[in-house]
């Protein structure tokens, strides 16, 4: 079905303006089809669909308690339903491959793999794989290269988080966490970082080839938590040219000035500051060392991050939207969406600016989800 949607203020060419948007075939067009449904936005924003590129929330679906896990096909379906109604059209899960056992194990990436065509189809939202592959997970290189070379993966991310855990084994709380999710006693797991720690002489030779993977695949790579210059710039060499999460306002400069995108969370924003301690995303975002808002751990914060960013009186809805769709489509490489011009895909979110709070959304032109009472507003 074609739609065309009327009396909106319209994000288009970097400014908001009144007017209609048609969406026909499902892409943007200059005209509206004969014939097509009308959604009346009178008093809406008509805006690009969120583009999320890290989001690991889905998590809570497959493990919602440690030690419980639940169908990966049901678990997507949720996700599904969740990030359409949250505005987000394009979602590159943050699929963890670590040496753990449990949620983030080469078994549940192998579960999860073999249900993503099935969730694909079915989902409005375009599902894409965000590989978050742990440095010390030499078992699951072989299952890493399969995926990116057979077209699974969409996103690669050199993680490294092993050190970290293993200084923190000490700490009988802390282990207690990562043994639960794994579903191992504290002492297993402890033995089993530790042998991992072991082998990290091992690691250079392992992303030299997922960097040649992806390269002869043709897909992005990112650095997660680049804590110093010299991360930034060891990363940079295998060719990860997306910088996510720096823990210092140095390396996002120096990612910045080499032409790359800079990723934080929105929960960040939101939040007023990282939970962790780290950078904080909003200032760093207002003078442009910041390019990308990811929805992080919480899906609804990615729109609740735009109009926040509003709020402190720096940028307007314009500049801090990119933060959310234009931006990281262009990281990612996806040329098709992230902002409404003709022929790009027709993703669209509306959104009562008073919540803020999407009311519609449009999926490849196709109405996806509408927020109840909101019928009215449509028309055959």
């Amino acid at each position: 079905m074609d739609w065309t949607l009327t009396g909106g203020t319209v994000l288009r060419d970097g400014a908001m303006a009144e007017g209609a948007l048609a969406l026909v075939n499902g892409v943007v067009a200059k005209t509206a089809a004969l014939g097509a449904a009308r959604f009346d936005a009178t008093g809406l924003l008509v805006l690009p669909g969120l583009v999320d590129i890290h989001g690991d929330a889905h998590e809570r679906q497959l493990q919602p308690r440690p030690g419980v896990d639940l169908p990966v096909g049901l678990a997507l379906r949720d996700s599904a339903a969740q990030l359409i109604a949250c505005g987000i059209t394009t979602a590159y899960l943050g699929v963890t491959l670590s040496w753990e056992p449990g949620l983030r194990s080469l078994a549940a990436w192998r579960a999860l793999k073999a249900a993503l065509p099935a969730a694909r189809a079915q989902a409005a939202t375009d599902l894409r794989v965000h590989l978050r592959f742990e440095a010390d997970n030499f078992d699951a290189l072989e299952d890493a290269l399969a995926g990116i070379a057979d077209g699974s993966v969409h996103l690669l991310g050199f993680n490294d988080h092993t050190m970290a855990i293993v200084k923190k084994l000490g700490d009988p709380v802390q282990t207690a966490k990562y043994a639960g999710r794994a579903g191992m006693k504290a002492g297993e797991f402890r033995t089993l970082a530790e042998s991992v720690a072991a082998r990290r002489d091992e690691i250079p030779a392992a992303r030299d080839r997922l960097a040649e993977a992806a390269r002869m695949a043709g897909i992005p790579v990112l650095s997660h938590d680049d804590a110093t210059l010299e991360d930034r710039a060891y990363y940079r060499g295998f060719g990860a040219h997306i910088c996510e999460f720096p823990m210092a306002e140095a390396v996002a400069a120096d990612a910045r000035a080499a032409g790359e995108h800079v990723v934080m969370g929105a929960p960040n924003v939101v939040r007023g500051g990282s939970h962790l301690g780290w950078a904080s995303a909003a200032p760093l975002a207002e003078r442009g060392l910041v390019t990308v808002l990811a929805s992080d751990y919480v899906w609804p914060a990615m729109l609740e991050a735009a109009f926040a960013m509003v709020k402190r009186g720096v940028l307007d809805l314009p500049r801090a939207w990119a933060l959310v769709s234009a931006n990281p489509a262009a990281a990612c490489g996806l040329d098709d969406r992230g902002r409404l011009a003709p022929g790009l895909r027709g993703d669209v979110v509306v959104v009562d600016p008073a919540g803020p709070a999407p009311v519609a959304v449009f999926a490849s032109g196709r109405l996806a989800w509408i927020a109840p009472g909101t019928a009215g507003r449509m028309a055959a």
